[in-house]
Formats: C-alpha cells, sequence, structure tokens
C-alpha cells in the first residue's frame, strides 16, 4: 500500500488488501451497511471442513460451543498440559497454551485499549482491510508516535503467536456460522440486521456528515468496535447514545454465542467498524 502526502493524516482513507473479496472502500461504507452480502474469510472453512461437519451434526447450542472450543484446544494446542508433560519443556513452549482466543476476548472486555485490543485491531486490518482510527488515542498522521505504540503491541509476540489470526478467523466463521443457524431455525427470511446501541462520550470527531443535535447523523467508528443490546446499557459508556442497524456479516461476536465469561459485558456485541447511519440522542 503506498501512501500520498495528502493521505499521511487520513487513515481512513488507508485502505488495503482484505481477505473477504468485498473492496474495502465499499465494506466500510454505509451503502454495505444498507444492502450488505455475507462474508467469509478465504480458505478458512475450506482448511477446517472437520469443525464444521461436526458442528452440522451438533443437536443443540451447548453441543455446538462444546465442539468449537474442544476443536480449537486440539488445534491449536490451547489446553494447559497436564504437569508431568510440562517437566520436559522450555519456559516458552509451557507458556504457549496462554495465547488463545478467549483470553484474547477476555482482555479486549477489560480494556478495548490494551495489547489485547491492538491485535485485534490488526487482525480487522488483516483480514478486512479496514485500518484503526483510535488505540489509546486518535490515530491520524502517520508515522507517529501514537501509531508507534500500535504497531508495536498489535505485533508483540507476548499475544500474538500461536496462529491467533487463524484463530480468529475461525472465531469469527463459528459466529457466522451460529447465526445462519439461528436465522434459519427462527424464520422464514432471516434478518440482514441486528439493531444495536453503542455509548460514546468522544462524538464530535466521529461524525462525518450530520449533526448530533438533529438526531440523525453518520459516524466513522473504529475498525472494531463493541455494541449493546440495549440502550440503557449503552447509556453507561457515554453521555450520547447510538442506535445502529449492524450487518449480521460484520458481528464477530455476540452474547450466548460462546460458553463462559468472555467479554466483561454480559449484553456485549463486537463487531466490525466503519461508517454508520446512526440514530443518536444524549442520555
Amino acid at each position: 500500500m503506498v501512501l500520498h502526502d495528502d493521505e499521511l493524516d487520513q487513515p481512513q482513507r488507508w485502505y488495503g488488501t482484505n481477505l473477504v473479496g468485498v473492496p474495502t472502500r465499499l465494506l466500510a461504507s454505509t451503502a454495505f451497511n444498507a444492502h450488505p452480502t455475507p462474508l467469509a474469510i478465504a480458505g478458512t472453512c475450506e482448511s477446517h471442513r472437520g469443525l464444521f461437519a461436526l458442528l452440522e451434526r451438533a443437536q443443540h447450542p451447548g453441543e455446538e460451543q462444546d465442539v468449537f472450543v474442544h476443536y480449537l484446544s486440539i488445534a491449536f494446542g490451547l489446553r494447559k498440559p497436564p504437569a508431568q508433560e510440562l517437566i520436559g519443556m522450555g519456559a516458552s513452549e509451557q507458556r504457549r497454551w496462554r495465547s488463545s482466543w478467549r483470553k484474547l476476548l477476555q482482555g479486549w472486555g477489560m480494556d478495548s485499549n490494551s495489547a489485547a485490543g491492538a491485535v485485534l485491531k490488526g487482525w480487522v486490518e488483516s483480514r478486512f482491510g479496514l485500518v484503526p482510527s483510535f488505540h489509546k488515542s486518535p490515530l491520524t498522521r502517520f508515522p507517529s508516535p501514537e501509531w508507534v505504540v500500535y504497531l508495536q503491541e498489535k505485533a508483540s509476540n507476548r499475544l500474538n503467536n500461536n496462529n491467533i489470526y487463524q484463530q480468529l478467523d475461525l472465531l469469527y466463521e463459528f459466529c457466522q456460522w451460529s447465526l445462519r443457524r439461528i436465522g434459519a431455525q427462527t424464520q422464514a427470511k432471516p434478518p440482514q440486521h441486528l439493531r444495536l446501541w453503542r455509548g460514546s462520550n468522544q462524538c464530535e470527531e466521529q461524525v462525518i456528515a450530520g449533526r448530533l443535535q438533529n438526531r440523525h447523523c453518520t459516524v466513522r467508528l473504529n475498525n472494531i468496535v463493541s455494541f449493546s443490546l440495549s440502550a440503557d446499557d449503552a447509556s453507561c459508556f457515554g453521555d450520547w447514545v447510538f442506535e445502529v442497524q449492524v450487518p449480521l456479516c460484520k458481528v464477530l461476536v455476540f452474547p450466548e454465542l460462546l460458553p463462559g465469561q468472555v467479554l466483561q459485558g454480559e449484553q456485549e456485541v463486537l463487531a466490525l467498524g466503519g461508517d454508520y447511519d446512526v440514530m443518536a440522542r444524549y442520555a
């Protein structure tokens, strides 16, 4: 990707290649949100046909979750080895099991601007071509100290190891498979969007069209963001609350997708960002 001088301070124009077959500028747009199409990360389902064959035979959501967790545990060595197996391992190999999709999501839930958040933003950048606009502070002109911090944290081998991007690829595809199955079981014509809410205090710099005071406006969100399932929950995170129609194909995690406590917020949805038309209200 080549940056021209007038693009150095406009990260939203730094769209690169992606692995989902939709031009990144389109994927980030309100036009795509209004008329979404299914997305698939190239090669993921094809490389793990066994997982999805097992999922198709599952009889209930709990079984699907168990299949997913067990498969990734085996495929990526996520199970902590028994004490007798640790004896012959070096220190780095003993820590390998800790680099997992679950630990990463838990890190995001505690602080989206942590190193775990940087790895997740880096994964979105790699797979969907969406460049982050914020990590600890606004990511504006490049190069800058703010960009150096983000680049260092997303590449740090403390969390970015054990094929973590491939783990997240499978998490995304499992989420999409689950949403399709739920839709097929509950409605003749499955919905294409989730009605979600997001609370924010830093709103003026996010608005790219319209005005907050007029309620309807267009905002530019970070490349991956958390939403809430209710306006009341969202109001806990900011004075302004955005009501958003998020395409199902942009969802990475939703409540009840996975067993156990994964994200801090029980009603939290993790989804791709970009430009969104929103209804804004002051909480």
